[in-house]
């Protein structure tokens, strides 16, 4: 059953990728009227909910969406919360294609690092470059609420990603796509990690979501499985609760492969108190 759980996860990746990116292609054929009939024209920024994070501030002042957002943006932004409070930031570990490209880069720098893939920045240094994405969602708030207008996306990955051969992507957008993805054959979801300033706000739902992941300390063997298969690099095996800001809720520590003792590491709604120092 948890095999099937991380083949359905696999599946749900290559889905969005793949409209978001049929809708991105269309968005670009609609203007030269070419658009495909039964296909929405929607640009990347209406279908992305940290577009309604930033433009919540003109909303409330003026009464108006920043340029290039719409009320969809606002509306996911929503449902995104709503599913956070849940089950955790699920949409950066199942449906963000940014995420899922860096996994899929990711895999093939285990296959030539093996061991070392993930290990290349010293464990002081990466605790310290996980607070940059804060400062990001910081500065992007701020910037984007004292000008009303979309600063980010001249160093959006995720926007060049999918509008590398328009006339709108930036040249920073691009490098800043370039380095996420060459960095990822070294370090598991770089920009995920570091810089993602929507992924920090998500994060802080792992504080108090209802569905939690949980390790069960009796029939815990402590073969730190769980630890090496989260791509966060977070240490599941040293707490009975996973409240870490940088979880994704991708779910793998609680495969098979992960983890193989049944009902050990799983994702559970019992609201049981977590003690001080058994969190990770």
């Amino acid at each position: 059953m948890k095999k099937r759980k991380s083949k359905v996860r696999t599946y749900i990746q290559i889905l969005f990728f793949a409209l978001i990116a049929i809708l991105a292609v269309n968005n670009t054929l609609a203007e030269s009227d070419a658009a495909i009939a039964w296909i929405p024209v929607l640009s990347l920024h209406a279908i992305c909910p940290f577009g309604g994070v930033v433009t919540l501030y003109n909303l409330a002042t003026v009464g108006d969406y920043i340029q290039k957002i719409h009320a969809s943006s606002v509306i996911l932004l929503a449902i995104s919360i709503v599913m956070a409070i849940l089950f955790g930031p699920v949409l950066c570990g199942w449906i963000c294609p940014l995420g899922s490209l860096q996994e899929w880069i990711g895999k093939i720098g285990k296959r030539i690092f093996k061991k070392k893939y993930n290990a290349f920045v010293p464990k002081k240094a990466d605790r310290y470059l996980r607070y940059i994405r804060y400062l990001v969602l910081i500065w992007v708030v701020y910037v984007t609420a004292k000008s009303g207008t979309l600063v980010f996306k001249n160093v959006d990955p995720y926007n060049a990603l999918f509008t590398f051969w328009s006339e709108e992507v930036s040249y920073s957008a691009v490098l800043v796509l370039i380095l996420t993805l060459v960095g990822s054959l070294f370090i598991e979801r770089p920009w995920c990690k570091y810089a993602c300033p929507y992924g920090a706000l998500m994060g802080i739902s792992n504080k108090f979501r209802m569905f939690k992941i949980r390790r069960n300390e009796p029939t815990c063997i402590h073969c730190t499985k769980c630890d090496r298969a989260c791509p966060m690099n977070i240490e599941v095996s040293k707490g009975q609760a996973v409240k870490n800001a940088q979880c994704i809720s991708c779910y793998e520590c609680t495969s098979e492969q992960a983890c193989p003792i049944p009902d050990t590491v799983t994702l559970s709604a019992t609201f049981k108190k977590v003690v001080a120092g058994d969190k990770v």
